[in-house]
C-alpha cells in the first residue's frame, strides 16, 4: 500500500502502491503516509523527500467508495475522516525535508493536493491531471488552499469549476508543476533537482521553508482554521443528495442525472 525505500544519499521515496485502485487515497493510505511523513521528519539523515506512484499511475485521487460511506455516516465521524487527510496535506506542507512530487502518470482530485503540498513538483509528459470533484457533485475543499496557492485564484475559477483534465504541459504553463519533460527524461530531472538541493544545507533548507511561511502571512493558528474549515466544508458537502447522486453514478457506472436529466 505504501512502499519506503531510503538511499545512502539521504534520499527517502514514498511510493503509493495501490495498483488495484490506481493508488486511491484510503482511509488507511492516508494514515500510513501521515506516520511516514511524521517517522522521517525527525531523521537527520533524510535530505529529501520523494513522493511518487507505482504502476505508471501517481494517484487517482480519494477512494470513492470510502468517500460516499464517508457521506452517509454521522456528521461528526463525517468531519474526522475530512481532517484525516486535511492533516496529511498539512504534515507533507510542512516536512522539515524539501519534498518532491515525481508525477510519473494520472493524478486526479486529492492527487493534485499532495503535488501542490511538495515542495517541487516534476510531471511526465504523458502524466494527465484533473480537479474532478465537480464531476462527481463534490468540492476540492481541503486540497484548495496548496492548490491556489500553486496556480493562483485565476486559474482556479476555471479547472475547479470545469472538472476538466489537463495535460501536463498545461499543469507546468499554470504553475501546478514546476517542469513537465518526456517520459523517459523523467528520471534525468529528477536527478538533476536532486543534485541541485544535495549542493545546498540541509538547515538552511529547513529555514528557508519556514521563511517562506513567514514573508508569505502563514501562520500555524490560520493554517489550523482552515484545515476546520475545509474539513467541515467537504463533509457537509459529500452528505447532500447532489453528492451522494455523483459518487454513486460513479461507482455505478452510469451518468449523474444532471447529466441525464430524463
Amino acid at each position: 500500500m505504501l512502499s519506503i525505500t531510503r538511499d545512502a544519499r539521504g534520499l527517502a521515496t514514498l511510493t503509493l502502491d495501490r495498483p488495484d485502485a490506481r493508488n486511491a487515497l484510503s482511509a488507511e493510505l492516508v494514515a500510513r503516509l501521515t506516520d511516514a511523513l511524521a517517522g522521517l521528519a525527525g531523521d537527520s539523515a533524510v535530505r529529501i523527500v520523494l513522493l511518487t506512484g507505482a504502476g505508471g499511475i501517481f494517484c487517482a485521487g480519494a477512494d470513492i467508495g470510502e468517500m460516499r460511506a464517508a457521506g452517509a455516516a454521522p456528521a461528526e465521524q463525517n468531519e474526522a475522516d475530512s481532517r484525516r487527510f486535511a492533516t496529511l496535506l498539512v504534515r507533507l506542507e510542512n516536512q522539515p525535508q524539501p519534498t518532491i512530487a515525481i508525477v510519473n502518470g494520472a493524478a486526479y482530485g486529492g492527487a493534485l493536493g499532495l503535488i501542490s503540498a511538495c515542495d517541487i513538483a516534476l510531471a511526465a509528459g504523458s502524466a494527465r491531471f484533473a480537479l474532478s470533484e465537480v464531476r462527481l457533485g463534490l468540492v476540492p475543499a481541503m486540497i484548495s488552499p496548496f492548490v491556489i496557492r500553486a496556480i493562483g485564484a485565476r486559474q482556479a475559477h476555471r479547472w475547479f469549476l470545469t472538472g476538466e483534465a489537463m495535460d501536463a504541459a498545461t499543469a507546468m504553463r499554470i504553475g501546478l508543476v514546476h517542469e513537465a519533460v518526456d517520459d523517459a527524461a523523467l528520471a534525468d530531472s529528477v536527478q538533476r533537482v536532486v543534485d541541485a538541493l544535495l549542493a545546498g544545507g540541509p538547515r538552511a533548507q529547513s529555514e528557508i521553508k519556514q521563511l517562506l511561511r513567514h514573508v508569505t502571512g502563514r501562520s500555524s493558528a490560520v493554517d489550523e482554521s482552515v484545515l476546520y474549515d475545509t474539513s467541515r466544508w467537504i463533509a457537509r458537502v459529500r452528505a447532500g443528495a447532489e453528492a451522494r447522486e455523483g459518487l454513486s453514478a460513479f461507482l455505478e457506472k452510469r451518468q449523474a442525472k444532471w447529466r441525464d436529466p430524463g
